[in-house]
């Protein structure tokens, strides 16, 4: 470690760092007291997310693709490089399975050589559509493996095995959080997701679409408290690895969710039912047992609060388009 470091400061490595989750994440970090590099290809991402962290000193921004290698000086490394709404990493498959694979073998190899710990974002998509409810880290999933998700949800899956392949081979110190839908400000107005879909319709006075007939379900867990338990799951002992299930247990069909958002944004909104697009998992709630259990950590902010808390942001970001 530098000696230009405070001694329980760290230098982090946060790949993917300029989108929403990792944007969060680096100013958690600095807030802690640590150096961050922030390594993204802005592929998904925008330089908004990140343009009030330029000024601080503990702050370092690198324009890079982590599908090439990527040669650094770091203590620890946080790979949440990849696109990961439906819109985004289905624009370029193949480039989505590229940063999934070729990503975390060089965010590995990264890791090897410095010997130091990675934290690897993967998914609930790892579960594909599930045949069990809730879902818990010891199932193994019901995955399409050709279908027109399988890019981003085999991608995720191949890294993990890449990760504990690492674990095992070259007792690698590693940490594999499976992420439940998690959202906030600082999302894409264009991402696709349910949430930020559902606040742009409705505060556009747009019809709200809604695929299948409403009744499939997600858990929605807000950014601060996921970012939390990224920091927690990294701190734990070496042998605490996970994969570990993170999100908000509590379940919402989609249609309460739309209902949620017309009432908080008192919109004149009305619903709009589509198909059902194909491999869209009906059911998603994340069993947390082993978060509560090893981070002693589980979500705090209810649905509702967290939707206070981000509606405003897509309200700037509208009045700015």
């Amino acid at each position: 470690m530098s000696h230009l470091l405070k001694e329980s400061s760290k230098r982090i490595l946060v790949t993917g760092g300029a989108g929403f989750l990792g944007s969060h994440l680096c100013e958690k970090l600095m807030d802690y007291g640590h150096d961050v590099i922030c390594v993204d290809n802005f592929y998904s991402a925008t330089k908004q997310n990140i343009l009030h962290l330029l000024k601080r000193p503990n702050f370092e921004l690198i324009r890079h693709d982590i599908t090439f290698p990527l040669y650094l000086e770091v203590d620890e490394i946080y790979n949440l490089a990849c696109p990961a709404s439906p819109v985004h990493y289905q624009h370029d498959p193949v480039q989505t399975t590229k940063t999934c694979v070729h990503g975390s073998i060089n965010m590995l190899g990264l890791a090897k050589r410095l010997k130091c710990k990675i934290f690897q974002a993967s998914t609930s998509e790892v579960y594909g559509d599930p045949i069990i409810h809730p879902q818990t880290e010891e199932y193994w999933g019901n995955v399409n493996p050709t279908g027109i998700r399988s890019c981003y949800d085999e991608g995720k899956r191949c890294a993990e095995t890449l990760f504990f392949d690492y674990w095992r081979q070259h007792n690698l110190e590693i940490k594999v959080a499976r992420i439940f839908n998690t959202y906030g400000p600082r999302m894409l107005t264009n991402d696709g997701r349910v949430v930020s879909n559902f606040i742009v319709q409705a505060l556009n006075g747009e019809k709200i679409t809604i695929y299948g007939d409403g009744t499939q379900t997600r858990s929605f867990c807000y950014v601060g408290d996921m970012v939390d338990a990224f920091i927690r799951f990294m701190d734990t002992e070496p042998e605490i690895t996970g994969p570990i299930n993170l999100g908000n247990p509590n379940e919402f069909t989609i249609l309460e969710l739309a209902e949620k958002v017309i009432t908080l944004t008192n919109s004149s909104s009305e619903i709009q039912y589509l198909p059902l697009p194909p491999d869209d998992p009906k059911q998603r709630q994340p069993d947390i047992s082993q978060a509560n259990e090893k981070l002693n950590w589980e979500a705090s902010i209810e649905l509702g609060t967290g939707l206070k808390y981000t509606v405003p942001y897509f309200k700037e970001m509208i009045n700015q388009m």
